[in-house]
């Protein structure tokens, strides 16, 4: 792969900090819906920002069946329709590792632009399905959501690439 100048060559993902990071933001997702904001509609779905950035850093050890799997469990923990953020998490998950090539050759911040779409079209996927089953319109504040996790992904992209970045060790006899 060719990189940007400047761009930083990174150790390779740890899997077990990969499944850490996404039971992590399972269990803060559970945390952020129960105590802190109640089930507020501008809270930001940081599992759904935690797996579109392996789905783009990782796309062949987190997939399409990992994204339905924790969609599952928040349908479980939410008492929402089964399914219904599986299929929002899909959608987005498929969206991710369709642009994930693409999506690396930009700054961090452009980065943040080019995932709003996708975190657009997981609300209002899950939105849609929400109404179809007689759900009540949660507002519009709903739409805030996906700003919000747009406006997380730098710190996510700095958290958890973190681990993998080399520690500088200059050395007149290596050329990286």
């Amino acid at each position: 792969m060719i990189m940007r100048p400047g761009q930083q060559l990174l150790l390779p993902a740890n899997p077990v900090f990969i499944w850490f990071s996404l039971i992590a933001a399972l269990a803060l997702n559970m945390l952020l819906n129960m105590g802190l904001f109640g089930r507020a509609a501008w809270v930001p779905d940081v599992l759904a920002v935690v797996i579109v950035f392996w789905c783009v850093h990782q796309p062949l050890r987190i997939g399409v069946g990992t994204a339905f799997f924790f969609g599952l469990a928040m349908d479980v923990h939410q008492g929402a329709l089964l399914g219904q953020h599986g299929l929002a998490y899909t959608a987005m998950t498929f969206g991710a590792i369709a642009m994930h090539r693409r999506l690396l050759w930009f700054p961090v911040p452009q980065q943040a632009l080019q995932v709003l779409p996708l975190f657009v079209v997981a609300t209002v996927l899950s939105l849609v399905v929400r109404l179809l089953a007689g759900g009540v319109f949660p507002g519009w504040n709903h739409l805030l959501a996906p700003l919000v996790e747009a406006l997380l992904w730098p710190v996510v992209t700095v958290m958890l690439l973190a681990p993998q970045r080399r520690a500088p060790d200059p050395d007149d006899n290596r050329p990286i």
